[in-house]
């Protein structure tokens, strides 16, 4: 599991409460998988012995339900370990999990629901309900048998940050659940690709002859689909040779070492599927590759035909241990039965065979939801009040029918819901309002009458556009009302009851909140009690000249600071604990009176040393550089608790008056920007490209999503991206690094710093600064390692690389861009999928683009794909193969 990181910045963020877990994958599981057994106990998470794959409970992400335990005689060995259990929801006619996955909107998953009875009540009842994704109906589940194992599985874009799961109770029998899987399946290439709606699984058919009887999923399928073996035919072919699988779709290749053919040569191969409903539609995705040596005489060649209508727009040729996957880029419809045609030609001396396909059904959900601000808000509202009530789970506002109780919504058209009206008078609220409530912007009525509430009422209240009822009676709150509430009440804008003096609305004669005024100035309480406002107004006046004096005396001691040459010392902290202290002389030994020059920048100058037998940089802060000491102040910090194999490593420091230095581990081979320009002598293959952008790419998934608050790096660039002896990446210089809390659902507004070129241009233009900044600037890096051109090209019109890349490989060419000291040694698919994630990372609009841990996934794959193909025949790589475009139906091979 990722560790976090405690970072000391010396500015402090305030992190506002996510009530609902950001679910990372758990311990060595891939980036963004989780598996979650429902029904375990709590604490009783493990490791999966077929798969390697880890579950926990779901005991912390829902609040109702009961765990039941299935009988040992039904769960015995054969039986998958989260079938063993489940939770039952006897209560409630709606049950939801509400998830915030680690890879959230805009993110592909495969969503997979399991459901096994087993008789688990003794009731000999089989259930039947409705399964919900968000607002809308995912599937009827219907159990026939105990020991039937039912499974609802999806490839849903998601729509939102939170994916909401719910059972909704359809009849007398009572809804449960076994075990929910969710699998990112990666959204930069063009893989699964619809004209609308979501994907629900058909059928993953592995077509084997041998007829085995068990499924195969991960670790054989990256994203973990369950291929079951059917056989059509007694007849078919096999090798124990490895097949290249790596054109993106990555069927397994266990799978692909079988195929199927026709029992009598001269026929069709076969296979169909039907439906109640004409209107239905459906996308195959036929895959094949040829497991037989055949000689210079021998073919196989054949046509695909749907229904009896050619499907292909050319002939299928299945290439050799290499796979090629047909697809239609428009759905399948307007019939009840769907036969599949495998035609043989009239040249062909072997018949058609297929080693793998797949059907979807496509699966529309409306985009009505409720709006993402207020569902953070809702959440948050009811995790830190502890609101316990049985409809208050899934969307707030969809459907209609699940409303939350307490709550109004709206619906804009086609924007999504929006709270109105938010009712929790005597709910047993204790505390503060908190901050959350103001950011229901759309608020009309607010009722937290007759609770334990204490404290002021907070000015922010005040600020919400929409507010035209607020009844806060019956609390323990102090102070005085704010000002504009009581102006908007005056003129009539605003319905206000509290307790008190002052409260016109106060007509029961009990004041319960004796400290709070309405009018200004407050009723004293006795002759030495001072007016709340006018105490208020003394005291803040008081803290305004104790802060302008403050800053004077702080400014004052600098100036006198910089003038004797005495900077202000950093405080290291624990540095002393866990890394050795240089004095100035050491230094001055261990760069041999600062010899040899590494580099220079606004920090100061990076000299070559030894600490002992061990090469070491050595980067001295210059006494004249105010930039370079706030540099020095934020990266010894971050340095401090930041560690991961992709940054660069502290070895010591020296912090002794002016003389301010930080010790790095030595990195033989300098930057990645050295490597990138000059002739063909020591050019990097794109393999080692490759693996340095996965070391890179990993270094900053580290900062984004393994430390708590995550850390923006904001200068990413070639020049800061330095190679060990062992040409390993490690990200480099995190003087500009910032702390950002993406759980306040925002960013962090700061002065714009970076590098031309690498530069987001939302953040230049808004200052707006996310992680997306840093996810831009690696498409940049990804960019020059795949051309070799650096970020600005060097033409009279000094266009941007994403530029020039984007329009060049418009027409589909992409070898026009690809560095040409590669000389052609390069897998063209694998280039391809590397160029459209950086392109996507590089995106204009900052929320198209991918999250690093995406990148990660995408990247590894694409590395996978360049050493298979090392190993296969480059003349049949599996390229985009030109189709008649005018024919939506056409299947592409790719």
């Amino acid at each position: 599991m990722i560790a976090e990181c405690g970072i000391l910045f010396a500015l402090v963020l305030t992190l506002s409460l996510n009530p609902v877990p950001l679910v990372h994958a758990q311990d060595d599981n891939p980036p963004g998988f989780l598996s979650i057994d429902c029904g375990l106990a709590k604490g009783s998470d493990y490791k999966d012995v077929t798969t390697g794959l880890y579950f926990k409970s779901d005991a912390n992400l829902i609040d109702s339900g009961e765990s039941k335990n299935l009988l040992p005689s039904v769960t015995s060995d054969t039986v998958e370990k989260y079938l063993s259990n489940v939770r039952s929801f006897p209560q409630g006619k709606k049950n939801c999990y509400t998830i915030k996955p680690a890879l959230g909107k805009g993110n592909r998953y495969l969503i997979r629901a399991s459901f096994m009875y087993g008789n688990y009540d003794s009731l000999n009842q089989f259930p039947a309900f409705d399964l919900n994704l968000g607002a809308d109906t995912w599937s009827n589940v219907v159990i026939t048998g105990n020991l039937s194992v039912v499974r609802k599985e999806i490839m849903h874009i998601l729509s939102s940050d939170y994916i909401h799961i719910c059972l909704v109770k359809t009849g007398t029998t009572t809804p449960f659940i076994s075990a929910l899987e969710l699998r990112p399946v990666s959204s930069t290439s063009s893989i699964y690709k619809t004209t609308s709606g979501s994907l629900q699984n058909l059928y993953h058919v592995d077509c084997d002859t041998t007829s085995p009887t068990t499924a195969i999923r991960y670790k054989d399928d990256i994203y973990d689909r369950r291929w079951f073996p059917f056989n059509w035919t007694g007849t078919g072919a096999s090798t124990k040779l490895d097949i290249n699988n790596v054109n993106g779709y990555r069927v397994p290749v266990d799978v692909l070492k079988t195929a199927s053919s026709p029992d009598n040569a001269s026929e069709p191969f076969l296979f169909s599927w039907d439906t109640t409903d004409a209107s239905d539609r459906f996308y195959m995705y036929l895959h094949f590759a040829e497991v037989e040596k055949l000689e210079a005489n021998q073919s196989r060649e054949f046509n695909i035909y749907v229904n009896g209508k050619l499907w292909n727009s050319e002939l299928v040729v299945p290439n050799y241990l290499t796979v090629t996957t047909y697809y239609a880029e428009a759905p399948q419809t307007g019939n009840t039965e769907y036969i599949v045609s495998l035609n043989r030609t009239e040249d062909s001396t072997h018949p058609p065979i297929i080693n793998a396909y797949e059907i979807y059904s496509v699966k529309d959900f409306s985009t009505s939801a409720t709006e993402e601000t207020d569902v953070a808000a809702i959440l948050n509202i009811k995790s830190q009040y502890g609101v316990t009530r049985d409809s208050w789970q899934g969307d707030p506002c969809e459907p209609e029918d699940f409303i939350w109780e307490g709550l109004k919504c709206i619906n804009h058209s086609s924007d999504s819901a929006r709270i109105t009206t938010l009712n929790l008078s005597t709910s047993g609220l204790t505390g503060d309002i908190i901050s959350s409530i103001g950011n229901l912007t759309e608020l009309e009525t607010l009722d937290l009458s007759n609770n334990n509430l204490s404290g002021p009422v907070p000015g922010f209240l005040s600020q919400l556009a929409s507010l035209r009822v607020l009844n806060i009676k019956g609390n323990n709150f102090s102070g005085p009302i704010p000002a504009q509430l009581l102006e908007n009440k005056s003129k009539g804008i605003l319905s206000l009851s509290f307790d008190g003096p002052g409260n016109d609305t106060n007509t029961n004669g009990n004041d319960t909140n004796t400290e709070l005024c309405g009018t200004e100035p407050c009723k004293k309480k006795s002759n030495k009690t001072i007016p709340v406002v006018v105490g208020s107004a003394i005291g803040a006046v008081l803290l305004l000249a104790a802060i302008v004096f403050g800053t004077w005396l702080l400014r004052k001691r600098i100036l006198r600071d910089r003038k004797t040459g005495n900077q202000t010392q950093v405080n290291i902290g624990d540095m002393e604990k866990r890394n050795r202290q240089f004095t100035y002389s050491e230094v001055l030994n261990i760069t041999g009176n600062f010899q040899k020059v590494l580099g220079k920048g606004g920090f100061g100058t990076v000299y070559h040393g030894y600490v002992g037998d061990t090469e070491v940089a050595v980067k001295m802060l210059s006494p004249s550089s105010t930039q370079g000491y706030k540099e020095f102040q934020t990266e010894a910090s971050l340095l401090l608790s930041v560690h991961h194999k992709n940054l660069t490593a502290l070895v010591g420091y020296c912090n002794e008056d002016v003389n301010m230095g930080i010790i790095y581990e030595y990195m033989a081979n300098r930057s990645l920007d050295k490597h990138l320009v000059g002739n063909n002598d020591g050019v990097l293959s794109w393999e080692t490209r490759l693996q340095i952008a996965v070391d890179a790419a990993q270094g900053l998934e580290y900062l984004h999503h393994g430390c708590k608050p995550a850390i923006i790096h904001r200068d990413v660039k070639t020049s800061n991206i330095l190679l060990n002896e062992q040409f390993q990446a490690k990200l480099a210089d995190f003087g500009l690094s910032r702390a950002y809390s993406d759980e306040g659902g925002t960013h962090v507004s700061t002065v714009v710093a970076g590098t031309p070129g690498y530069l987001d241009p939302d953040y230049y233009i808004s200052s707006r600064l996310t992680e997306k900044s840093d996810v831009f600037s690696f498409g940049v890096v990804l960019l020059e390692m795949i051309t070799g051109q650096g970020a600005i090209l060097r033409n009279a019109e000094r266009t941007h690389i994403t530029q020039w890349v984007e329009s060049s490989v418009k027409n589909g060419d992409v070898k026009e861009v690809i560095d040409p000291r590669f000389r052609g040694n390069y897998d063209i698919n694998c280039v391809w999928k590397a160029v459209e994630v950086a392109l996507a990372c590089a995106s204009r609009i900052s929320s198209e683009r991918p999250t690093m841990n995406m990148v990660v996934m995408d990247l590894k794959e694409c590395l996978a794909m360049e050493i298979g193909s090392h190993d296969a025949d480059t003349n049949n790589s599996i390229g985009m193969v030109s189709i008649d475009l005018d024919n939506s139906l056409a299947p592409r091979p790719r």
